[in-house]
């Protein structure tokens, strides 16, 4: 498999690209976003990923991708399906907006793109690696998938053979005919829903409301599992108008049931002149949604409150606890329904999802180089990449240190030959003070600071920023001031 960096230019060679309509005079019009960019010979639409290849449309970014990596579906803003799941997260290279605070602004925004930062798959490649490490969700994410779409519903079918669950974390948008071809695909919808202001969308994201909303309905009413998220933007849309406006489209729209997650931002791209999103606003937020009807109501990018757990809305059970990005799943059945009560707590579950291998001790640890990270400010989560550099299979340990507990489980990364794979360990209970990694002598490993939830790209650890309101990732410089943006 060709999992390294390829040091050429990603975009040299195009794939042909769906929903394309022929013009005279060899331009194309793209019908994937509601933008419809018409194309001209040699140029290239909004998202700079799709071109006009000799009178055709081609995708520049199939197979194109940042660093497959394991995370959990609590990643996602998915609570209500299987917690807890493992999931690769595959993330593309483009986007069909231009968010003014994007955290992966330097792959979204294909301008930005460095070849080290790209990597090269197939859709056997992306399927055979969620197989052989146990996987059972496979999550479209980071940038936005829209615009990696060929590669997206081709993969998705695939996994779908192999009993491999789909999610597609997206803005949403996105043109209904895409979304007809990616429903009998994809199993789980994660929108996240800028915002209800159509002033907001325009000026803050370079798109507009309309065709999210209608598109959400739409995966609504084909009956997929949908869940719809907010970021409370700091003085711009953490208020109450906002919380309101949002359960009111939720309740019209979809259903009380629908999942509903509140996110706090950080600041970020052009959007740094200011702070995180106080917790309190966050809170209030989401009393209002469930004062207002709404039954399950999240917040997002927070630790150590319970307004990210799960009770029965019927008796009040806790069915579900959740610190950050990890989930223990004890009172809910095979079903989704509460184990005391019986009522349908909206959760869809998956048979036969293997346990996380675990060994109490190293073997052979004198063979091992053993490195540890420490959670600090709003830094609680790592990206653990490693490499095999070997002709034989190996295997690489992770183990949470937690107060007093210096010599639990460590868990079991199984490594091909010539293997690369990314993983994440977020901070899972409030006195785990780190984690420490156990990588072989014959394999290559780095650590990268990861803010919030996760993004792309990622510094080293010993890179990152002390600060912890401010995220551990490569400042924006300005092109017209040409300094950073802060």
């Amino acid at each position: 498999m060709t999992l390294s960096a390829v040091p050429k230019k990603w975009q040299e060679v195009g794939y042909p690209a769906r929903l394309e309509e022929r013009l005279d005079d060899d331009v194309v019009r793209c019908h994937l976003s509601p933008r419809n960019c018409k194309i001209r010979p040699g140029q290239h639409g909004f998202c700079i990923v799709r071109a006009n290849r000799d009178g055709r449309l081609v995708s520049l970014n199939y197979g194109r991708s940042v660093h497959a990596t394991e995370e959990t579906i609590e990643t996602e803003a998915v609570f209500h399906y299987e917690p807890g799941a493992r999931i690769l997260s595959m993330g593309n290279i483009g986007c069909m907006l231009n968010c003014d605070y994007c955290h992966n602004w330097k792959t979204s925004q294909a301008r930005y793109v460095e070849d080290k930062d790209v990597y090269y798959y197939t859709p056997e490649e992306v399927v055979d690696i969620a197989v052989r490490h146990g996987i059972k969700v496979l999550s479209w994410t980071y940038n936005d998938p829209v615009v990696w779409h060929e590669f997206v519903v081709e993969t998705a079918r695939l996994a779908q053979q192999a009993g491999i669950v789909n999610l597609y974390k997206s803005a949403f948008f996105i043109s209904s005919e895409a979304i007809e071809e990616l429903i009998p695909v994809i199993d789980i919808f994660s929108i996240s829903i800028k915002s209800m202001d159509p002033k907001y969308y325009r000026k803050i994201t370079k798109g507009w409301i309309e065709p999210v909303l209608e598109g959400t309905e739409q995966v609504f009413r084909a009956g997929k599992h949908v869940e719809v998220s907010t970021l409370m933007v700091t003085n711009l849309s953490d208020d109450e108008k906002t919380a309101r406006a949002m359960a009111s489209f939720v309740l019209d729209k979809l259903g009380p049931q629908v999942p509903t997650h509140f996110v706090r931002f950080h600041p970020d791209y052009k959007m740094t002149d200011t702070i995180r999103t106080p917790v309190e606003r966050l809170e209030h937020a989401r009393r209002v949604a469930l004062d207002m009807g709404l039954q399950n109501v999240y917040l997002g990018n927070v630790y150590d409150t319970e307004s990210t757990n799960t009770w029965c809305h019927n008796c009040g059970e806790l069915l579900v606890t959740r610190y950050g990005l990890n989930a223990k799943a004890f009172g809910i059945d095979a079903g989704g329904h509460c184990t005391k009560c019986g009522t349908d707590a909206n959760f869809r579950r998956i048979a036969g999802v293997p346990a996380p291998k675990v060994v109490p001790e190293l073997p052979d640890a004198d063979q091992l180089d053993i490195a540890t990270f420490d959670w600090y400010g709003d830094v609680k989560a790592l990206h653990v990449q490693v490499r095999n550099d070997s002709s034989a299979p190996d295997r690489v340990y992770c183990r949470r240190n937690r107060r007093g507990h210096e010599r639990g489980e460590w868990g079991v990364i199984e490594l091909q030959p010539g293997e690369s794979y990314r993983f994440i360990a977020a901070k899972s209970t409030t006195d785990e003070h780190g984690v420490a990694v156990a990588v072989p002598k014959t394999c290559t490993s780095s650590l990268h600071q990861v803010f919030d939830r996760a993004h792309f790209p990622t510094l080293d650890a010993d890179a990152g920023t002390l600060n912890a309101d401010v995220t551990p990732l490569p400042l924006f410089v300005s092109p017209v001031r040409g300094k950073e943006q802060a």
